[in-house]
C-alpha cells in the first residue's frame, strides 16, 4: 500500500515513516525541505501544509508517480508557544493553520481516491495536551483537541466506506525538543509520568503501524494515547 507521512523527516514522522516501510508498505515522506538522508526504500516531496496550494501539488505529484494513497499520517506540526496575552495573532493563526486545517485539508484530499477504493487509513498525530492542556500552549492545544473532532466526525462520514480516521496521542517523547529542554524542567516532566520516562519515537511508530494494518479494521474515531500513561481518564 502507499503511505504518506508528513513531517517525516525527523522525530516521529521518520520512525513511523521507517516502520511503515519495514512492513512492506512504499512509504512517501513530506516536508518542507529536502531531508539529509533517507533510506533508499523511502521517497520524499516537499509540501508545506499551512499552505493548500502545496498539499495539493505534493498529493498530485504522489499520485502521478506512485498512485493514490491508501495510508495518511498527518503528522507536521509547528508550535509557537506563548502565554496568550502575549501571544501575536500570528502565532495563533499560523499553529491553527499548519496544525489543524493542513491536517483537515490533507484528509479531503486523499479521500478522493480511498472513497473510489472503499479503502483507506487516516491518522492524525494529536498530543497528550489535547486533552490536557498546557501553559503557554493555548494555540498547540487547541490545534491538537481539534483533530479529535475531526476525526470522529470524519468517521461518521465515511466509515462505512472501509475507510478509518484514528488520533494518535503522544506524550513527552525523546526526541531533540525534548532533549533541548533544561535538566530541571526534564525531571519535573518525568515526575508527572507514571511510567517515570520518556517514550521512544518507536513507539509511536508501532501504533502508526498497527492503525495501516488490516488489524485495526474495526477501529475508528479513537484516541488512542501514547503517553506513559500521562494523560489516562481525559
Amino acid at each position: 500500500m502507499i503511505a504518506f507521512v508528513t513531517g517525516g523527516s525527523k522525530g516521529i514522522g521518520y520512525a513511523s515513516a521507517q516502520a511503515l516501510a519495514d512492513a512492506g508498505h512504499q512509504v512517501i515522506v513530506g516536508s518542507r525541505s529536502v531531508p539529509e538522508q533517507l533510506p533508499e526504500d523511502i521517497a520524499h516531496v516537499l509540501i508545506d501544509v499551512s499552505n493548500p496550494e502545496s498539499i495539493e501539488a505534493a498529493i498530485s505529484e504522489i499520485e502521478q508517480k506512485f498512485g493514490t494513497i491508501d495510508i495518511l499520517v498527518a503528522n507536521a506540526g509547528i508550535t509557537k508557544d506563548a502565554l496568550l496575552m502575549r501571544m501575536s495573532d500570528y502565532e495563533v493563526e499560523s499553529v491553527i493553520q499548519a496544525n489543524l486545517i493542513g491536517s483537515i485539508l490533507l484528509a479531503r484530499r486523499v479521500l478522493r481516491g480511498m472513497m473510489k477504493k472503499r479503502f483507506g487509513r487516516i491518522i492524525l498525530m494529536s498530543s497528550v495536551v489535547a486533552m490536557l492542556g498546557g501553559p503557554g500552549q493555548v494555540n498547540y492545544s487547541a490545534s491538537k483537541a481539534g483533530l479529535i473532532g475531526a476525526a470522529r466526525s470524519l468517521t461518521r462520514e465515511i466509515g462505512s466506506r472501509g475507510i478509518t480516521t484514528n488520533v494518535i496521542a503522544p506524550g513527552f517523547i525523546e526526541t531533540s525538543m525534548t532533549s533541548d529542554l533544561p535538566e530541571d524542567t526534564r525531571n519535573q516532566i518525568l515526575q508527572s509520568i507514571p511510567s517515570g520516562r520518556y517514550g521512544q519515537v518507536e513507539e509511536v511508530a508501532r501504533v502508526v503501524v498497527f492503525l495501516a494494518s488490516a488489524d485495526s479494521s474495526y477501529i475508528s474515531g479513537a484516541v488512542i494515547p501514547v503517553d506513559g500513561g500521562l494523560g489516562m481518564g481525559h
